[in-house]
Order: structure tokens, then C-alpha cells, then sequence
């Protein structure tokens, strides 16, 4: 099968040696994506909803360079700093995903790359 890795242009990538998104015959993988915008800025610090927000829209700009849509979404995962605010990281994830309905994971970690980091998510999706 045919391969696809998909950038988003960020210097973690190169960095670490990853892709943002594999496309490999009618499935795509997204890495683990946080609210980090295109100018590397950290979008809603301390706010769970605005940072889980900025996750999905990164996520789905890189389903859509595999020629995938959130509609294609069949798995989300989600790693939360604190899973007392899993509320505010529900209403969001129901907002783009309510209709869609994948399995979806959410855990509790310890930190993640940046301490102004408070959510990374990943999805899994399969075309057609």
C-alpha cells in the first residue's frame, strides 16, 4: 500500500523525526496534536475548552491534506493534565465528534512537553 506522511511544518517534527499525519491506503493516523497555532504560540493557556478546541481544528487541517475529513474520525485520544477538568474537554469533543460518535479514550498524565500544555490528542480515521 501506498504511503503518505502529511507535515504540519512544525519544528517538532523534523526534531523528533515524525509526521503529523500518515496516510496509508484508506486510513490515516494524526500524531499527537496540541494548541499550538501556526505561529507556535500556545492557544488558550490554562483554559482546557479553548486548548481542546485548538487541538481539533489542528487535527483537522491535517485529515484534510490526507483527503480526510473529522467525519472519518473512528478513534480519539486524549491526554489531559487534569482530569478534573474532563467536563470542559467533553463539551468541546461533542461539539465537533457528537454527531460522529468514535471510541474515544481520555487519560490523565502527569505534563506534557510544556507546562502550559493541558491537552495533546490523536486520532485514528478510515476512509469511505
Amino acid at each position: 500500500m501506498k504511503r503518505q506522511n502529511i507535515t504540519s511544518g512544525t519544528e517538532w517534527e523534523v526534531k523528533v523525526g515524525y509526521s503529523r499525519a500518515v496516510k496509508v491506503g484508506n486510513q490515516v493516523f494524526v500524531s499527537g496534536t496540541t494548541a499550538v497555532d501556526e505561529d507556535g504560540v500556545i492557544v488558550g493557556k490554562g483554559n482546557v475548552y479553548l486548548q481542546t478546541k485548538q487541538c481539533i481544528l489542528n487535527i483537522e487541517k491535517a485529515l484534510i491534506k490526507a483527503g480526510a475529513s473529522l467525519n472519518d474520525v473512528v478513534r480519539t485520544r486524549t491526554f489531559i493534565t487534569n482530569i478534573d477538568k474532563w467536563e470542559a474537554f467533553g463539551k468541546v469533543h461533542k461539539e465537533f465528534f457528537g454527531a460522529i460518535k468514535p471510541v474515544a479514550t481520555l487519560v490523565e498524565v502527569s505534563k506534557l512537553i510544556d507546562p502550559d500544555l493541558l491537552v495533546e490528542m490523536e486520532v485514528d480515521a478510515v476512509l469511505g
